[in-house]
């Protein structure tokens, strides 16, 4: 019998044991100048150079962790037939392609997940698809290989993402399935559209990028163009449903431009028990975006307040992070520069050992004068370089295509399963 992994996820930070990943396929090649922007990008990608630079994020990842890719595990939950068929069912009635499900329920499950990421060509053969404009009957996902955003682990269940986008819905839907149904794990999954908390209020947005688990009993969450208040509302709802000692969220308020604000993970990242990435404009500067602390206890919001910043906030609750600056200190270009190609988007996968792109080289350097060494993950991959237990390290990647999608070592992995911290 297989032995289950629990869902397990008490900080940012905790040793690495299972993580979710999605490396980019012929969706990425699916995007044209013309539908970018319909894709949610602001550039078209290179797929053969990009796989190439992701194989060393997930080549390290290895190293450390389980890792799991989407669509084998969706290949996987697919064998049982009532989930196949009504993930599909639904899948085409929200995407309007109700005609072509009798074909998809014929596809092997191998070829079902793919087409299920990868877009599902239109086939014209009658007039009305002859004449479409449409080159697909379903859309290739082509934000999947950011993975964070479609479910966040949080302790021991799995939050589903409430996308703030249509066109990643179907992304939600895939890891709800997987979390729910797949046989290696085990989780409760907590979904907007479906809860009577609050029910499917269309308000609610909710996505990966902007929820961080601080420690056991402290959320950090950013409310922007990809996650409203009322998305953190209903995870409040969810705390207080618990009834539970205190538990606190911090909320960072985030800017609707420029477009690398997109979430808090491209401005603010944990690195260890007591070190964090930040973009030191937005996070630490004077700005008029507010910084909220919520506390809970046992079922009831005690108290509202606004501190100065995240990092004096989550100091107040015993948290002392030494903030590091993506960009440096000296030149607020290169802070601005190094940010927009995902600098302050680190992936830890121990306390102070973390994941990054290369190309930010101000902000790798900031790191090292901080006392990181610096890796090259290809040295880790081909056996040159290791990872000591409790060694500080930053292992850099490269990334001068995988940026220019919009996000960084985090955005595309999504940890299911850590060790605890011993605090």
């Amino acid at each position: 019998m297989i032995e289950k992994m629990k869902v397990n996820v008490t900080s940012e930070f905790g040793e690495l044991e299972g993580v979710i990943v999605h490396t980019p396929g012929l969706e990425v090649e699916e995007m044209t100048p013309q539908n970018a922007k319909r894709a949610l990008y602001s550039d078209i990608l290179n797929l053969s150079v990009a796989t190439e630079e992701y194989k060393q994020l997930k080549g390290v990842l290895s190293k450390v962790s389980k890792v799991f890719e989407v669509t084998d595990l969706l290949a996987e939950t697919l064998k049982d037939e009532q989930v196949k068929q009504s993930l599909i069912q639904e899948i085409c009635t929200r995407e309007n392609a109700v005609d072509i499900l009798p074909e998809l329920l014929q596809l092997q499950n191998p070829e079902l997940a793919r087409q299920l990421i990868q877009g599902v060509p239109i086939k014209r053969n009658n007039l009305t698809r002859y004449l479409s404009q449409e080159r697909f009957s379903l859309w290739p996902l082509h934000n999947f290989l950011f993975t964070r955003d479609a479910s966040m682990s949080f302790r021991d269940e799995v939050v589903i993402g409430k996308m703030a986008n249509a066109v990643r819905d179907r992304e939600s839907l895939i890891m709800e399935t997987i979390f729910n149904h797949h046989p290696l794990i085990e989780t409760k999954t907590i979904n907007a559209e479906r809860s009577g908390i609050i029910g499917s209020d269309k308000n609610i947005k909710i996505e990966g990028g902007d929820f961080q688990v601080a420690r056991e009993d402290v959320l950090v969450i950013g409310t922007g163009i990809r996650t409203s208040t009322q998305g953190i509302d209903f995870i409040l709802e969810n705390i207080k449903a618990r009834k539970e000692p205190i538990r606190h969220v911090i909320v960072q308020e985030l800017p609707d431009m420029p477009e690398s604000f997109i979430h808090l993970d491209m401005v603010f990242t944990f690195l260890d028990r007591d070190a964090c990435m930040v973009y030191e404009p937005l996070i630490m500067g004077t700005s008029r975006f507010h910084t909220i602390h919520i506390q809970v206890e046992n079922g009831e919001v005690t108290k509202i307040s606004e501190h100065k910043n995240l990092v004096k906030a989550l100091q107040k609750l015993g948290m002392d992070m030494k903030p590091i600056h993506c960009g440096g200190k000296n030149d607020i270009w290169t802070m601005e520069r190094e940010q927009w190609h995902s600098g302050a988007n680190f992936f830890a996968i121990a306390p102070g050992q973390v994941i990054g792109y290369e190309r930010n080289v101000n902000t790798v350097n900031e790191l090292s004068k901080n006392g990181f060494e610096v890796i090259k993950a290809q040295d880790i991959i081909d056996g040159k370089a290791s990872i000591e237990q409790n060694q500080k390290c930053v292992i850099t990647i490269a990334g001068s295509e995988l940026a220019r999608g919009g996000g960084g070592a985090r955005c595309m992995t999504m940890p299911f399963r850590r060790k605890n911290i011993a605090w």
